[in-house]
């Protein structure tokens, strides 16, 4: 990215931080805000892959950092106290839980805390939770169950979807042949149609049995991960995903319909037929200049807010512009900026289809 290009981003960013981190900043009262643990949990759960796993750097005291922005910049000043040091938000559980593959895959709970900055690197749950933070009195917990490296075409292909076909040039004969893409359960991701599909040891949709079945254990375990609570309500789901997918034209073609089964199987699993959904798109990808299948893509992620089942119930972000750099898959060059700047807007975005 040349000098100028580097100028513009860190204006325009800072023009959009100072705007969400104002609005943020100007609700936050962790130390006096009331309580009460008889009202249930408000419940967000965040999914997809390395974009929400989050890499942002922490600390490192350079351009970058999250140190460097909120103590150099004054970015984000609702994350420290008046002394400096990280303010903990005692109305906001952050709650991780990781695992490869189905519900018995490798993995566990990885973070248990009230929201602070602690430890490791940073994802857009942080601006998400201060967010929800701020609009309720209720308790609140961030729930992210997710792992990089995944599909929503195939590692996380929702309950119900159906297999397709599509022609593709088959990677041993270099030749255009037509293939039987996998429906949800079914393996191997694809295979030559009119011949006998050989399983593997993964199937569709097994990483999103996972993530969720991840996430129902938390739940189901409430008062473990946020002590002195009752009862919770689903009340929304965020998704920052879509990396794998650009590198596979039969999966980005289904990227629409898949994000819609993926909304409505979320819903369903979580009896929570009245929740919302916030989809963030691919920081490097301009809605504008876009080809190929990151156009599938990004089209794909502004038509669910668009969908008339959906009316109301759907947000789109444009992460374009919140990004300084990089793309989905170095991890935006860990650069926590990135990751506070789509996690804010995120949770703007959520605060607006709530009220």
């Amino acid at each position: 990215m040349g000098n100028v290009s580097k100028i513009f981003y860190s204006i325009l960013s800072i023009l959009l931080i100072s705007s969400l981190s104002l609005q943020a900043n100007d609700l936050l009262d962790p130390k006096g805000k009331a309580i009460d643990m008889s009202k249930p949990v408000k419940v967000f759960i965040l999914m997809g892959q390395s974009n929400m796993l989050g890499f942002g750097k922490i600390s490192g005291g350079k351009d970058g950092c999250l140190d460097y922005a909120v103590k150099k910049e004054g970015l984000y000043p609702f994350l420290q106290d008046d002394k400096g040091s990280w303010v903990t938000r005692q109305d906001v559980r952050n709650v991780f839980t990781m695992g490869s593959g189905g519900p018995k895959g490798r993995g566990g709970v990885k973070r248990n805390e009230f929201m602070t900055i602690k430890n490791g690197k940073i994802g857009p749950e942080i601006g998400i939770g201060h967010y929800m933070g701020n609009l309720y009195d209720d308790p609140v917990l961030i729930l992210k169950s997710c792992i990089g490296n995944r599909s929503l075409g195939w590692d996380l292909l929702p309950p119900g979807s159906p297999s397709y076909e599509f022609e593709d040039k088959d990677k041993k004969s270099k030749q255009m042949k037509t293939f039987v893409y996998a429906g949800y359960g079914q393996s191997p991701d694809r295979w030559v149609k009119g011949t006998e599909p050989k399983a593997i040891k993964w199937q569709a949709g097994l990483q999103y049995d996972g993530d969720v079945a991840r996430a129902k254990n938390v739940l189901n375990n409430l008062e473990k991960y946020y002590p002195g609570a009752k009862s919770y309500e689903v009340a929304g789901f965020f998704w920052w995903q879509g990396d794998k997918d650009r590198y596979n034209t039969g999966h980005a073609i289904k990227y629409e319909q898949n994000l819609v089964n993926l909304f409505k199987s979320l819903r369903k699993d979580f009896a929570s037929p009245k929740a919302k959904m916030v989809v963030a798109t691919l920081g490097q990808t301009n809605k504008d200049s876009a080809k190929g299948n990151e156009k599938l893509i990004i089209d794909a992620m502004f038509a669910l807010e668009k969908n008339t089942e959906f009316k109301g119930d759907a947000a789109t972000v444009y992460s374009h512009p919140l990004s300084m750099g990089g793309a989905s898959n170095s991890h935006y060059g860990g650069n926590a900026k990135t990751y506070m700047n789509v996690g804010l807007a995120m949770g703007k975005a959520m605060e607006e289809l709530l009220k």
